[in-house]
């Protein structure tokens, strides 16, 4: 994409770390639980307090969003979020959504509980965001060619980042699991179907999804290849 993509895996998640001007743009944070390998990778990719230009959260799952307080605290950086997911930040929301798949329904399910055994697992800390994002956004002003693409569906204010060059950071719209697909976890089914189509019709080269491995736009778009999840 011209500048340089650190891919931090956390858990199961992913986090983008991009090379901007005067310093770097986050994309993503994980759960609070994988803090201490975040803070390790920001700090062995060159990003020092002060460095970190700004965080963008693609929504407000706690998977994405929850080390976002701490990377505001010590790296003096601003977060960002779209509008529609900014009550999910501020205090703990549960979202009527349904699930595609039986494994994903299976966690789904028993993730409450999951909860509270982990009892040594860090809390998410609520927050406000400094930035409320809106569709076609530029983040210029950041140090970093690229814009917001709203792409509801998932939840109310989930977001991708598209590069000048051609690379999405999709957050859950787009999954790597075992092949590209779409999310399999919707707040929105015609709002999901109005995301994707929007998707096809934009020109992107390479997608850089919130779980799994980045893959090539046409892995996804070609005929078979799972483009409806």
């Amino acid at each position: 994409m011209g500048k340089a993509v650190e891919v931090i895996e956390l858990g199961f998640v992913n986090a983008y770390l991009l090379e901007a001007e005067g310093g770097f743009v986050l994309i993503d944070t994980g759960m609070p639980a994988h803090w201490r390998e975040l803070d390790r990778r920001l700090a062995s990719a060159g990003c020092a307090p002060g460095r970190l230009r700004l965080v963008v959260a693609t929504h407000g799952d706690w998977d994405h969003i929850g080390n976002c307080a701490k990377l505001r605290e010590k790296y003096r950086a601003p977060v960002a979020l779209h509008a529609g997911d900014a009550a999910m930040a501020e205090r703990p929301v549960v979202l009527k959504r349904r699930v595609r798949t039986l494994p994903l329904r299976i966690v789904s399910r028993l993730w409450p509980l999951i909860m509270r055994l982990r009892r040594d697992w860090p809390r998410f800390e609520p927050f406000q965001p400094d930035r409320l994002l809106s569709d076609g956004q530029s983040l210029r002003e950041y140090g970093l060619p690229a814009r917001i693409v709203h792409l509801p569906g998932h939840t109310r204010g989930s977001i991708g980042v598209l590069t000048e060059a051609g690379d999405l950071f999709a957050g859950d719209i787009l999954v790597n699991r075992k092949r590209p697909g779409a999310v399999e976890i919707i707040e929105d089914d015609r709002q999901l179907e109005d995301s994707l189509a929007r998707l096809r019709r934009m020109k992107i080269r390479t997608v850089y999804p919130g779980h799994g491995q980045p893959f090539a736009m046409s892995r996804w778009t070609s005929p078979g290849a799972g483009a409806a999840g």
